[in-house]
């Protein structure tokens, strides 16, 4: 498999466009873009594992359970441990935010 991180999806997105670029027994990479994405009101994600994850374009803010909030800007990266509830509280629609997601096992 091949590809661009910087291929975009459609313009207009319903939701956020994952897109899975690697994956085994121990981890998961995902490309992820936004156009002014949100999550839900009220839906806060609680993952099993550890996640790596790496804003490669635009802007965004992620919101913790606990009050906590991280804006984060081309370059920025952050490691959210296993179990720690967030949630995305806005993202850039131009330029898209790019992500790259590293699920892995601790």
């Amino acid at each position: 498999m091949t590809g661009n991180l910087f291929d975009a999806p459609p313009p207009e997105l319903a939701g956020e466009d994952i897109l899975e670029l690697a994956g085994g027994a121990g981890a998961r990479v995902e490309r992820i873009v936004s156009r002014g994405h949100a999550s839900p009101p009220g839906l806060w994600y609680d993952q099993e594992r550890p996640e790596f994850v790496t804003l490669l374009q635009g802007e965004a803010a992620l919101e913790f359970a606990d009050g906590g909030r991280v804006r984060l800007r081309a370059g920025d990266w952050l490691t959210i441990a296993a179990h720690v509830r967030h949630r995305v509280a806005w993202t850039t629609s131009e330029p898209p935010a790019v992500w790259l997601a590293v699920h892995y096992r601790a």
